[in-house]
């Protein structure tokens, strides 16, 4: 690596590399500025070193945040499981000792800076130029670039675990203790080990940054905590050994900036182009909906990706205790709980009461788990279009959930629900896949037995990985109220089978287009299913 620097007795760069680094280092004896353009690959050398993974054969590699860091995900034979090596740029013993040097002397500097309307990565590299200036060196670009980046880590970022914040396939980041490995949770490899971990006393400063960066509080006292990131991030945090023996624990679920679409459902196997089309009518024609599932079901996901079919215009408030929900829509009031103020809490209860006030057609609660679930079932009853997640396996168990403590809705305001998609986390082709396991429609109170009666309009095969369907009264309710004839509504049905399948083939995966392009549809059907018809998108006429 090529490094070096000037003790201002003249000894340090020739004439030559002086001129190739377009004059970017003077010493502070001469008064001369430090020029740092940016970092190009094509004219700097590299930052990070191009290594095999320390164990295994290497399946996949990629930037997690370019040029700094990238990660080797390995295959071990031995012990038939992945890994997941983060590559960072390493510093030499000089190196080290110079980022030690100017960590202390930029820290207070960046952190009381007056103008703070400074873009912060652009702030550190003005004081990291300026604190190398006064020292008197004369750094090569890759250096500079080097301690940037740890500088840019410590300060702007997650330490340690910032390459893994950037990675766009791990949904989940987990630490069970002192001095264990990382695991993430990624989307194609699963639960993989990292090469990732904290030291004692480092783990506990992590915690405590993660919370007092959420704007908690964390203490020996109450050493766990339950909040989210600014970035939406929900975490879990333990300080300490009394809770967690192994030390300070955490668990990061990301948030993702770009929310999935129906169409990113239907790449998924996740639903078909009917399940969906038939999602699409009743969220149009004001029919109310819960998506239930299991931890990491994708539940959440998919109520993000269908209320994408709200009509533009609609008043659409959410609800959540943690923000996850994203939508590109013109009237839309998004609102999170608080917890744990010295003038009270607000809880999700409090919302959905004021919510009422606020006269929504659409309310989206990012989960019922107690006295919300009455306020909500009451606003279904009240003409209100619902949507929201439970924590279910299955339409029995979201049933026996609803009717039983803590949430205790009442049976007949149960049956004022209109349709339940019940979603699993499972193994198909040797991969793991979420696919909505039903899609039942609740048909009222059967007279005789006094039990709730509800129907598989849409079930999943697990064993054919395929979806059957049977009848729907709610689209036969929806007809009538529209006034639509059996081949009207057959029509319109198959339209937007073929809107969606269109979208897929284009693939328009950006919430925002696809959100534009359901606008496009509503404000005018006819032009939108000539495009369709010009570009001889086909789907079968099964519903």
């Amino acid at each position: 690596m090529s490094r070096e620097v000037s003790d201002g007795t003249g000894n340090g760069w020739s004439l030559a590399a002086f001129q190739q680094w377009l004059s970017r280092a003077a010493t502070a004896l001469t008064g001369t500025r430090i020029n740092v353009p940016n970092y190009d690959p094509a004219r700097h050398g590299r930052l990070v070193a191009d290594d095999p993974p320390p164990v295994g054969r290497e399946v996949e590699r990629y930037w997690l945040n370019a040029p700094f860091a990238y990660v080797s995900i390995s295959y071990d034979d031995e012990e038939n499981e992945h890994r997941y090596h983060v590559v960072e740029p390493s510093l030499d013993e000089g190196e080290r000792d110079l980022l030690h040097r100017v960590f202390d002397d930029i820290r207070d500097p960046l952190l009381y800076r007056d103008d703070v309307s400074d873009d912060p990565t652009d702030a550190l590299r003005e004081e990291l130029r300026q604190r190398l200036e006064e020292y008197g060196v004369d750094v090569a670009m890759e250096t500079f670039y080097r301690l940037f980046y740890y500088l840019h880590r410590s300060f702007l970022g997650y330490g340690k675990l910032d390459p893994i914040m950037h990675d766009p396939g791990v949904e989940d980041i987990s630490c069970d203790g002192t001095d264990l490995p990382i695991f993430v949770y990624h989307e194609d490899y699963t639960d993989v080990e990292t090469n990732v971990a904290f030291a004692r006393d480092e783990l506990d400063d992590f915690v405590i940054q993660l919370a007092q960066r959420s704007g908690r509080h964390v203490s020996v006292s109450d050493p766990v905590v339950s909040t989210t990131l600014p970035d939406g991030s929900r975490i879990e945090l333990a300080l300490g050994d009394e809770v967690t023996p192994r030390g300070s624990a955490f668990t990061i679920r990301k948030y993702a900036d770009e929310p999935l679409t129906p169409v990113d459902l239907l790449n998924y196997g996740t639903y078909d182009d009917r399940m969906l089309a038939f999602l699409w009518l009743c969220i149009e024609h004001n029919k109310s909906l819960i998506f239930a599932g299991g931890t990491a079901a994708g539940k959440t996901t998919s109520m993000n990706a269908v209320s994408m079919f709200i009509p533009p215009r609609s008043k659409v408030i959410t609800i959540e205790d943690t923000r996850e929900l994203s939508l590109y829509h013109e009237n839309w009031l998004s609102s999170v709980t608080r917890e744990r103020m010295d003038d009270g809490d607000i809880t999700m209860y409090d919302l959905l009461r004021s919510s009422l006030r606020h006269r929504p057609e659409y309310i989206v609660v990012g989960e019922v788990r107690g006295e919300e679930a009455i306020t909500l079932f009451q606003a279904m009853n009240t003409g209100h279009t619902t949507f929201s997640t439970l924590h279910a396996d299955s339409v029995q168990t979201v049933i026996n959930r609803l009717e039983n403590e803590p949430i205790n809705v009442p049976r007949p305001m149960v049956q004022s629900l209109d349709v339940l998609s019940v979603q699993v986390l499972t193994r198909s082709g040797g991969e793991r896949v979420r696919r909505a396991k039903a899609i039942s429609e609740i048909e009222g109170i059967d007279q005789r037995t006094g039990d709730l009666d509800y129907s598989n309009t849409y079930s999943w095969d697990g064993t054919a990985d395929t979806f059957s369907r049977n009848n729907s009264e709610l689209l036969e309710e929806i007809r009538e109220e529209q006034g639509w004839t059996r081949a009207e509504l057959v029509r319109e049905f198959r339209n937007r089978r073929r809107f969606l399948t269109y979208l897929q083939e284009e693939g328009i995966t950006d919430f925002r287009r696809f959100t534009a392009m359901v606008n496009k549809y509503y404000a005018d059907p006819a032009e939108v299913v000539d495009t369709i018809d010009d570009a001889a998108v086909t789907v079968d006429t099964d519903q």
